[in-house]
């Protein structure tokens, strides 16, 4: 369960580059209730989407030669800089040195050895988001990958994740994510294979983050009404809960979800 009680390799920010920052506010305010607020004259045009007052997201324009429009995950380090160079030691890469944010932490941007970019934010001032599993908020992250194997590889050797196998109802299996030395119930993620995901034919890997919803039938049909595109209709997943895959009208790709509810041990 991805909460805001952050630990060294679990998701404590998410933002968004896109190559029009007013139309991404449109979207995602009539989709998600999210406000936009500034961060500052210094800031880049970087800003904060908030639901109720309270940081979900972080966001802003991006050009052509940053990359198509995506949403980019983060994962908690205590040293951003320890974490760059175990990356690159485990055959990823460093796509932005880790850099200080006005004295609100540390941030780098880096690739697997696949490919996929994330985050790596060393807090300071800011921890993180504000809201997490609740609705309008993020609550899971995916990788979509070639090689399960070599990404639970890469990640334990930079984060120290742990992984299993969780069953399937009818067969196969889903492989988790959770943070060095937790149990189940710090589950933030999972890693699928690219090939066996139709919706994700010819797709490079990513990482998608999730957010939770109270009607995911509705709000994929809402975000079609914006503009956006419903990439994979929604879909029941016994146990888990009833996903739908999106992008926005700028490209960035995401997933919302309404939960199952959890059962009680």
């Amino acid at each position: 369960m991805l909460t805001t009680r952050f630990v060294t390799g679990a998701p404590n920010w998410v933002d968004l580059g896109t190559s029009d920052m007013d139309g991404a506010q449109s979207f995602y305010g009539a989709l998600f209730g999210w406000t936009f607020r500034s961060a500052g004259p210094d800031a880049g045009g970087y800003g904060f989407f908030q639901l109720d007052g309270k940081t979900v997201a972080g966001g802003m324009q991006s050009t052509g030669e940053q990359g198509p429009p995506s949403w980019t995950v983060h994962f908690q380090s205590p040293d951003a800089e320890a974490t760059a160079a175990s990356a690159e030691k485990a055959r990823g890469a460093v796509l932005a040195p880790p850099m200080d944010v006005m004295g609100e932490g540390h941030l780098a941007i880096l690739a697997d050895r696949a490919g996929a970019t994330f985050g790596v934010w060393q807090q300071g001032r800011n921890k993180g988001i504000e809201v997490a599993g609740d609705t309008g908020s993020l609550c899971w992250v995916e990788l979509y990958t070639p090689d399960v194997a070599a990404a639970a590889a890469f990640y334990h050797s930079v984060f120290g994740w742990d992984t299993s196998a969780v069953p399937f109802p009818g067969g196969g299996s889903y492989t988790c994510i959770n943070p060095a030395g937790t149990g189940e119930d710090a589950m933030f993620g999972g890693v699928v294979p690219l090939a066996d995901d139709p919706t994700e034919a010819g797709s490079q890997p990513y990482w998608l983050p999730y957010f939770e919803v109270e009607d995911t039938d509705a709000v994929a049909g809402r975000a079609q009404e914006l503009g956006g595109k419903v990439r994979m209709a929604p879909t029941d997943v016994e146990g888990v809960g009833r996903i739908a895959r999106l992008a926005d009208p700028y490209g960035a790709r995401f997933a919302v979800i309404r939960s199952a509810p959890q059962q009680q041990g």
